[in-house]
């Protein structure tokens, strides 16, 4: 009987905890970047990653690298980053949305998180990354937007920065679009769409490509603001993109206004 007992003792415990195999777990990730220093962890300072690794790590009681589609700079917004990290079976099933919204702090949500199979790579295995820049382009500026919004007070021409950014469509080398220096060897990105659309007292620039170049999204609307102003004509961007030299492109836009909508794999997408 002893026996027996000890027996079901142990048969029930490998039905509440089954094999520790490794599960991954993707996440959509939606944060205001205004009081971090970007995504990647660094010392000293507030990161996204670090502040979500030190979530899991009060979860599970274990460090756990968190790993994004992208390393969004300093003061980056993002809509729906995708992450992802690893955990042994028998924590596979928390509500992992639930358990670290309640640690994470306001501007950190945790919008969907499930499980997916361990050939996914938020990075590796991305097709495009879709990234949207919000200028408000009026002469009052905003005590509301004030760290979502480049305000730009002078008039600009939307029809000649709409023309300036088809020209960014196609694959190209955009080293002279890219902040200087970077470690980067290959600079040739393939921009499957750039766009600038007016709403409101707003302009919006939104472009998607297979990869990008440390700022070059700041870079390209920085650009086209010039253009806008006057100062580049919009027939200039191929005669940029050809020279491989930063000197030649515009201003680098401030990070405040740009966010990440969107991360695209093969039969997923991340956001709208």
């Amino acid at each position: 009987m002893e026996y027996q007992n000890t027996f079901r003792h142990i048969t029930n415990r490998s039905t509440l905890f089954p094999e520790s195999k490794e599960v991954q777990i993707r996440l959509i990730v939606e944060y205001d970047g205004t009081c971090y220093h970007g995504w990647q962890r660094q010392p000293l300072v507030p990161t996204i990653q670090g502040v979500v690794e030190n979530s899991l790590q009060q979860i599970i009681q274990q460090d756990t690298p968190v790993v994004a589609a992208g390393r969004t700079d300093a003061g980056v917004h993002a809509v729906a980053q995708v992450a992802s990290f690893r955990v042994d079976g028998a924590h596979s099933h928390r509500d992992w949305r639930y358990v670290l919204n309640r640690l994470l702090p306001a501007d950190i949500s945790v919008r969907l998180a499930e499980p997916v199979g361990n050939d996914f790579h938020p990075r590796f295995s991305a097709r495009t990354k879709r990234y949207e820049y919000r200028i408000l382009n009026r002469r009052e500026r905003s005590g509301l937007a004030w760290n979502r919004r480049w305000h730009i007070w002078q008039t600009l021409s939307v029809q000649d920065m709409q023309e300036a950014a088809k020209r960014f469509c196609g694959m190209h080398d955009f080293t002279s679009f890219r902040c200087m220096p970077t470690q980067t060897q290959d600079t040739i990105c393939t921009v499957v769409s750039c766009k600038v659309i007016k709403e409101g007292d707003e302009i919006v620039l939104t472009v998607e490509a297979d990869r990008f170049l440390k700022q070059m999204v700041r870079v390209i609307v920085g650009t086209c603001v010039d253009v806008g102003a006057g100062k580049i004509s919009a027939s200039s961007i191929s005669d940029i993109l050809e020279a491989r030299d930063r000197c030649q492109s515009g201003r680098t836009a401030p990070p405040h206004g740009l966010y990440l909508m969107n991360v695209t794999y093969d039969g997923w997408c991340s956001g709208v």
